[in-house]
């Protein structure tokens, strides 16, 4: 039976799930299958591979890249392209298909950049993270650019956005409402990975308070200014996410339709949550590295008292010693000594015991 603690840590692991919010469309609701009702199995991209998927009249169809030209003459098709890691030739060739600013082009080829929005004439450019955490936390850079008929996405092998939940039923459904809902659809799904990451590190939180309490040793002080690091670098993805959605819900953009907003005003209240709970845990471990400072300390006051209790012993010692001299050690060893001599030395002995008595009474040695 797990113990009140136990069940504590895991009530607050539950309160930092994905908060409730606008529910998901009912037909990303259920995982992908196959038409022979198996679960459909995504192949993962290689770096330099590209998905291209069209909608046209009702229907998606992938293309290849030679078809990609065609279907951007058509003003109806509605396009998303997905590129993994692609060399900077293959990003200028694209770039110059869709005819994207030198500048968009060079920054996505790049992989270089912060969390940002950029407006430029009819298009968007957004920069967002995915976060995982395989007890350090790890951080992928996504290039967005979202137009009134296609969305491209350019990101790193370890981001696959078809495995978010809201692509696994296809991207149909999202496509027929405009390339921004397939925007909200990949960027809700990295937002929702972003609460796993905050439960690893809340129980790594706990973990290393209960250390600190228990027995601070320097490894503890080692991970906790690498936890510092890690939530720097949450900081760096989660808050200017906050920031870019903010301006999406709140600013006209030719590219996202206004019964659309609503998504994305969804996506900024989870953002708003993840970066109260950074700062609760950037508080926390400020709280930790204080206390395991205050516990060195406390523990180095503890051994100086102590130093102190010995010393007093000691002193009271040597200076009746230091009357005598140690020229009287010979005689003594011999028997030669007269009593006096030896009461001298009980009195001495008597007093130390109880001094030292005393000093433990009061908890310096």
């Amino acid at each position: 039976m797990p113990s009140s603690g136990d069940a504590t840590a895991t009530a607050r692991r539950r309160g930092r799930r994905r908060p409730a919010g606008h529910p998901l469309p009912t037909d990303l609701a259920k995982p992908a299958v196959r038409r022979d009702g198996a679960p459909a199995k995504l192949e993962p991209l290689a770096p330099g591979g590209e998905l291209i998927v069209a909608l046209r009249n009702g229907k998606t169809e992938h293309l290849k890249a030679a078809d990609l030209k065609a279907a951007l003459a058509e003003p109806a098709t509605r396009l998303w392209i997905d590129m993994t890691e692609p060399p900077a030739a293959r990003v200028a060739e694209v770039a110059s298909l869709l005819s994207l600013h030198p500048l968009i082009a060079e920054d996505i080829a790049e992989h270089n950049q912060r969390a940002k929005i950029e407006e430029l004439d009819d298009l968007v450019h957004i920069v967002l993270f995915a976060l995982s955490y395989d007890g350090d936390v790890n951080s992928s850079e996504i290039d967005i650019v979202l137009t009134q008929q296609l969305l491209l996405t350019v990101h790193a092998v370890r981001f696959d956005p078809r495995t978010i939940q809201q692509l696994r039923m296809g991207v149909d459904q999202l496509l027929a409402h405009g390339p921004d809902r397939l925007l909200w659809a990949i960027a809700d799904g990295i937002v929702d990975g972003y609460f796993p990451v905050f439960d690893g590190l809340a129980d790594e939180i706990d973990e290393l308070q209960d250390e600190v309490i228990g027995n601070a040793t320097p490894e503890t002080l080692q991970r906790l200014f690498g936890l510092k690091r890690e939530l720097l670098l949450l900081r760096r993805a989660t808050s200017p996410a906050r920031e870019i959605f903010g301006q999406l819900t709140n600013r006209s953009l030719p590219a996202i339709r206004s019964d659309n907003i609503v998504y994305f005003r969804d996506v900024y209240d989870h953002l708003i949550r993840v970066t109260d709970e950074l700062d609760n845990y950037r508080e926390l471990v400020a709280g930790t590295l204080d206390v395991y400072l205050s516990t060195v300390n406390n523990n180095l006051a503890i051994i100086m008292k102590r130093l102190t209790g010995v010393t007093v012993i000691l002193a009271g010692i040597g200076a009746v010693a230091g009357i005598f001299g140690m020229s009287e050690a010979g005689t003594a060893f011999r028997g030669g000594e007269a009593g006096g001599f030896w009461i001298v030395t009980l009195v001495v002995v008597a007093l130390a015991a109880a001094t030292a008595a005393i000093l433990h009474r009061i908890d310096w040695i």
